[in-house]
């Protein structure tokens, strides 16, 4: 029997797949970048299981989230216990560091992590029922600066990536009390057009009527672009948080355009929220979002801290970067090429193979040469850098020719050398 792979999820293979962005030393690329900016920015990582209990998300996420009411992977257990696949990276974040009381080591935290995220979907370009995530996490720090770090962060790494034609949006949704009038004010609004509104949005009228912003649908849209703004409700502590932010995004040359509308999709956040979008990914174009979520900590047991955070598709990111044509590493190819011929050539090579491969030098052996051409042909079809055939001539004259494959140049060294020759010629690159 043939099996195939379920809808809305994908191999990362490590050849260049038909689709570029799932070739696997692309993804080592990112994350390579993703730690180096996270050890710039004093972010430190955290890995949480793939599963927690359900109650975790339905507390956190909130129980009219989309998330929770129609994407998350629930499943009982053979104890009886309710468990979901991870949806999001916040709410395990949160419980590790109250579970392992990380607040009474520093005042101030900041985590990252890469992971999978488990949702079901509907599978489109752009959306997976795998999908993965960079995300970062900053407890202990309510200020304005903090928001500008993150989105500093966040910003910086796509442009460290290459990515162009991004827009930042921000927004402050204020605290509860703030949300509570603006929810009524909202509400008096879309009243009148209640029946006009889709499906969903008509449900969240009642349950959660602010993600009504956050509608796709074009009707929806045209309705709520008349709809009264949530900066006008704030109070005079948070706008002046907001224009703190501002203020530091302009003073770091981070481009942004305030967006009323714009609430973000978790019950959790308040004060600052953000996104960043990209022009080449089509309806699916955000690839980055986030915000502040004060309170959401002691929600789940532990300390009343402020708390921000991110968390960005890696999927979306090689999207853009591809359709951008941003200049990418290719795959990692063998500095050397060892073709033996004879047991006692194969011997000295396996040994010249360990050796190499201990001073980090990357280097490749047919162990099953039969035809010298075809090794040559396979040792140019992995893009090998150079070449060495080693027989019963060159172990009596305990001297090779090594062959670059790029120019066709050919060196006469002794065996001894080749570590050598290959670490002067890598200082040359």
């Amino acid at each position: 029997m043939k099996y195939s792979i379920p809808p809305g999820v994908f191999d990362i293979i490590p050849n260049d797949s038909q689709e570029k962005w799932k070739s696997s030393y692309l993804w080592s690329y990112v994350e390579k970048l993703i730690r180096e900016m996270a050890r710039d920015y004093g972010f430190k990582e955290i890995r949480t299981p793939l599963f927690e209990r359900s109650e975790l998300f339905l507390r956190s996420v909130g129980d009219t989230s989309d998330i929770v009411t129609k994407e998350m992977y629930t499943f009982e257990d053979k104890g009886g216990r309710s468990l979901s696949l991870r949806p999001e990276g916040t709410a395990p974040v949160m419980r590790s560091f109250v579970e392992n009381q990380l607040h009474h080591k520093k005042s101030v935290h900041k985590l990252f992590y890469i992971a999978p995220m488990f949702r079901y979907e509907r599978a489109q370009a752009g959306r997976y029922r795998q999908h993965h995530q960079f995300g970062a996490e900053a407890i202990g720090n309510g200020t304005p600066e903090q928001d500008a770090e993150l989105i500093d962060l966040l910003y910086s790494f796509y442009q460290r990536l290459g990515l162009t034609n991004l827009t930042l949006y921000i927004n402050s949704i204020g605290t509860l009390q703030t949300r509570s009038l603006f929810r009524e004010a909202l509400k008096s609004f879309l009243h009148p057009y209640l029946s006009e509104l889709s499906a969903d949005s008509q449900t969240r009228f009642e349950t959660n009527p602010l993600r009504i912003l956050d509608s796709k649908d074009p009707k929806d849209r045209e309705i709520i672009s008349q709809a009264p703004s949530i900066l006008n409700f704030l109070n005079e502590e948070e706008r002046s948080h907001f224009e703190d932010l501002k203020k530091l995004l302009t003073l770091l040359k981070i481009p942004y355009k305030v967006n009323h509308l714009l609430v973000r999709g978790l019950d959790y956040y308040n004060k600052t929220v953000f996104e960043v979008v990209a022009g080449e990914l089509g309806a699916q174009n955000s690839i980055g979002a986030g915000g502040r979520y004060d309170g959401l900590l002691s929600s789940v047991g532990g300390p009343d801290l402020p708390s921000i955070g991110f968390g960005t598709g890696i999927e979306r990111i090689l999207q853009t970067a591809i359709n951008q044509e941003i200049k990418l590493p290719g795959p990692d190819v063998p500095d050397l090429f060892i073709v033996a011929l004879g047991q006692e050539s194969k011997n000295v090579g396996f040994q010249l193979l360990h050796q190499l491969r201990s001073e980090n030098i990357q280097t490749e052996m047919d162990f099953n040469t039969k035809k010298v051409g075809k090794s040559l042909q396979y040792a140019n079809d992995i893009g090998a850098k150079f070449v060495v055939v080693i027989g019963d001539q060159e172990l009596a004259n305990e001297e090779i020719e090594i062959k670059e494959m790029a120019t066709g140049n050919k060196s006469k060294i002794s065996i001894d050398a080749i570590k050598d020759f290959l670490l002067e010629r890598a200082k040359d690159v």
